[in-house]
């Protein structure tokens, strides 16, 4: 047996987005009503779910929004969150959309030194703005795409960042 000690993996990163193994996909349609959100928000943290992204937007019914959550836990804790919400007045509908066709997309804005904005170029990253402190940039792409980004910003100084959750539409 040899001397050498292996390696811990490193860490992942909360930007980076791995450790996707048991996430689910949940799309919630909800009423623009005062305090949804948070009304949503309480049903899954009564139940002690980990929420891993999440996002929130219109949708095409005036009055309604569509929430995107991505939860932490296996099939059936999926169906319980599922059923939690749809006890909540303000919800229209619940789709768990894990293992469906869709369309997901995540943004990245990043703010990151002149030097080093070339290689993000090259990446598929936009100028959003210059200025004497850095350059802005974003970039959007599938989970694993925007995860992959990250980590290239770290390599290259980054300076400030934001993630949004993901955005979900089940293809035609």
């Amino acid at each position: 047996m040899s001397g050498t000690v292996p390696h811990p993996s490193p860490r992942p990163s909360p930007l980076r987005g791995d450790g996707d193994s048991r996430v689910r996909v949940l799309s919630v349609e909800v009423e623009d009503a005062p305090n949804t959100l948070t009304k949503v928000s309480g049903a899954i943290r009564r139940r002690g779910f980990h929420v891993r992204g999440i996002s929130v937007g219109p949708s095409r019914q005036p009055g309604r929004f569509r929430l995107t959550l991505h939860v932490d836990h296996g099939h059936a804790e999926a169906d319980q969150v599922r059923k939690q919400l749809e006890r909540l007045v303000e919800v229209v509908e619940v789709i768990d959309l894990t293992g469906d066709d869709v369309h997901s997309r995540e943004l990245v804005v990043a703010k990151v030194t002149a030097s080093e904005l070339e290689a993000l170029i090259k990446r598929g990253a936009k100028v959003i703005s210059s200025a004497a402190d850095g350059t802005t940039v974003e970039f959007s792409g599938e989970r694993d795409e925007v995860g992959e980004f990250v980590d290239e910003l770290h390599r290259h100084g980054i300076v400030d960042v934001a993630r949004s959750g993901p955005v979900v539409l089940k293809r035609a």
